[in-house]
């Protein structure tokens, strides 16, 4: 079976050496030093001077929105994975759906002024498949509204914009560390922002409001993570280049052998630096996509419509974003992971190729 993904696991006796002080601490979380260790390592890699931690992505969507104080509407993409609509409907705001762009697949900001509202208190657009949405062009919007901006970057690790992290723009980012993810801790999740005053208040809401043992300062989640959590982070971390630049070299590699399929594929040629996490098919057609992605399973090898269906035909959403669903209907995402082989890459283009020519 060849998966769509896989977790990338270091040597098990790397993640034991970190076991082995957790073993002799006794600290099993509530910010353990294992933790602080990861957030100063993440905070170097990624050129940022604050960030926290977290239980996941979608706990730090809800963080951010709640830090914000957001009420009312809040702008949003419908294409992205559901925890960006339910975060939004969690914390008692409204999505209002602005359609994509077709090429990157990420929020029209030509769109968002004409969803506007007095009850607009934010913007909340994801970097789909780590494409960076237009974050120049959103924040002149936001500004000139009054508006918060919240990036979801669950898949936007490694991503550059312009010489510094994806994550250095909006109000807060967030990003996903979740297992299937380029850089995991197993379960968990980050939030970025450059206002001190907004991450501390975001350290209070992550552990239940606690200011010292006795006191609280506001309302509060348990959105902390566990010294087992960081410690697959931190030994992870070695490893990480090698990963990025596996995947790098296998993304490319599906473009030199599906050349001759009839699909489309998100530009990525402009992005500053890329990060290669996965690697989407547009077909022409759905009828097309479901042949394809039925001969794929008929030889054991997984794909996924990611994303599908489009956030706004859920059972509890509405919104008119014709580019978004024509999308949704024809995309599929084809195995990448760092032990995908070449042998395997050729395999999964015959069997597209074949579909096609059939």
């Amino acid at each position: 079976m060849i998966p769509v993904t896989k977790p990338f696991l270091p040597p098990r006796e790397e993640y034991n050496r970190f076991l082995d002080g957790i073993w002799e601490r006794n600290w099993l979380t509530n910010n353990g030093p294992l933790v602080n260790e990861l957030e100063l390592q993440l905070k170097e890699h990624l050129g940022l001077d604050h960030l926290l931690f977290v239980s996941n992505g979608t706990i730090a969507l809800q963080l951010a929105i709640k830090a914000l104080g957001l009420r009312g509407e809040i702008i949003t993409t419908p294409f992205s994975y559901v925890a960006t609509t339910t975060s939004i409907i969690w914390e008692g705001c409204t999505p209002v759906f602005v359609d994509i762009l077709a090429d990157r697949l990420t929020i029209d900001p030509d769109l968002i002024e004409a969803a506007i509202t007095p009850n607009t208190s934010a913007i909340l657009a994801t970097h789909v498949y780590g494409i960076p949405c237009e974050v120049e062009r959103i924040q002149q919007i936001a500004d000139a509204h009054g508006l918060k901006v919240i990036y979801d970057g669950a898949h936007a690790f490694g991503v550059q914009v312009k010489g510094k992290s994806v994550f250095e723009y909006g109000d807060i980012s967030t990003c996903s560390f979740h297992a299937t993810k380029l850089f995991h801790t197993i379960e968990g999740g980050a939030v970025f922002t450059k206002n001190s005053e907004l991450l501390k208040k975001m350290a209070f809401l992550r552990n239940f409001g606690h200011d010292g043992f006795d006191n609280f300062n506001g309302i509060g989640v348990n959105g902390k993570n566990s010294e087992f959590h960081a410690a697959m982070g931190l030994a992870l971390f070695p490893h990480l280049e090698a990963i990025q630049e596996k995947k790098k070299k296998q993304f490319h590699f599906y473009y030199e052998i599906l050349t001759g399929l009839k699909v489309d594929f998100p530009k990525v040629d402009q992005i500053e630096q890329y990060n290669y996490a996965y690697f989407p098919i547009v077909f022409p057609n759905e009828v097309q996509l479901k042949k394809s992605m039925q001969m794929l399973v008929d030889n054991s090898i997984g794909s996924r419509r990611y994303f599908y269906p489009g956030l706004n035909n859920l059972d509890y959403t509405q919104g008119n974003c014709p580019v978004s669903d024509g999308i949704s209907e024809r995309i599929l995402c084809l195995p990448l992971y760092h032990t995908l082989t070449i042998e395997e890459q050729r395999m999964i283009a015959r069997i597209l190729l074949r579909v096609q020519n059939n």
